[in-house]
């Protein structure tokens, strides 16, 4: 299948790395995995495997994707983002193919992640399994210094098959730590709105066509509720049916508000920090 680059951010992904490779490596003649400096065997995987490495030190998600986007050499017009956890069905890659081939006027694509834990796919708990992977890169950027937003300019689809997400695919230790530093940046830009004095709207937060611009509102009231990490996992667990999953589930809500604990932590701790 041509007329699709696929881009794999990495960092010390030698376990996950071939086989997110193998589920693409067979349609595409133009894989790039740009890589966060990886201690491991991760770049001598994806050159085993005939992919292009580009390598930068990173700072923060959103400026990370932004510079890839801007930086790397792609030979196709449309760009397949995924990450070295995820797995490209085959049924995804046959509606990625057709949706390039008939945009409609399209210049990005929304594509449904399977969110799994102890092999069960996480149907209910899951916060939103819509994320915007397949796109024209000069139309994408990113805002957010974690769980970024993509900003899309111009119209955007959606296409049919699963792209599969192995999340605790190393662990849940490995879970732990990367949400302990996740909670960091989270800590950070939170305090950044603050200081900007960023308005948050409710209407868009609820009624915004664009998902990424209901998401973006949503974050910023999110986080001024009292007793977060409980609100998250009632909406999880409770509200989204979570319940549904079974143990799975209630593991995986129990970790989310974990992690959001985490974040409240850190930006108590942050507030009582001299300005600058």
């Amino acid at each position: 299948m041509n007329g699709i680059s696929v881009l794999i951010l990495t960092k010390d992904e030698e376990r996950d790395l071939p086989g997110c490779l193998e589920s693409v490596v067979a349609w595409c003649d133009d894989i790039h995995v740009y890589d966060s400096l990886s201690t491991d065997r991760t770049v001598e995987i994806a050159k085993r495997f005939g992919a292009q490495v580009t390598l930068r030190q990173f700072d923060n998600w959103a400026s990370h994707q932004n510079w890839g986007l801007a930086n790397i050499k792609f030979k196709n017009d449309w760009v397949l983002y995924i990450d070295a956890d995820e797995r490209v069905t085959g049924e995804l890659a046959r509606s990625i193919h057709e949706a390039v081939s008939t945009p409609g006027g399209c210049v990005a694509f929304e594509v449904q992640r399977r969110d799994f834990l102890s092999e069960r796919w996480l149907k209910h708990v899951q916060a939103s399994p819509y994320y915007v992977r397949l796109f024209k890169p000069a139309y994408i950027s990113y805002e957010r210094m974690v769980n970024p937003v993509t900003i899309v300019n111009g119209q955007t689809g959606r296409v049919a098959g699963f792209l599969d997400h192995h999340p605790f695919s190393k662990g849940i230790s490995h879970w732990l730590a990367r949400h302990n530093s996740y909670s960091s940046l989270e800590a950070d830009q939170f305090m950044i709105n603050a200081n900007r004095d960023e308005k948050f709207k409710i209407s868009k937060a609820l009624l915004a066509k664009d998902f990424q611009v209901r998401r973006y509102h949503q974050k910023g009231m999110f986080y001024k509720l009292p007793f977060r990490p409980l609100v998250k996992f009632f909406l999880l667990y409770g509200v989204r049916g979570g319940f549904l999953d079974g143990g799975p589930g209630f593991v995986y809500a129990t970790l989310q508000s974990i992690y959001e604990y985490f974040i409240v932590l850190k930006v108590r701790e942050r507030m009582k920090l001299p300005r600058g």
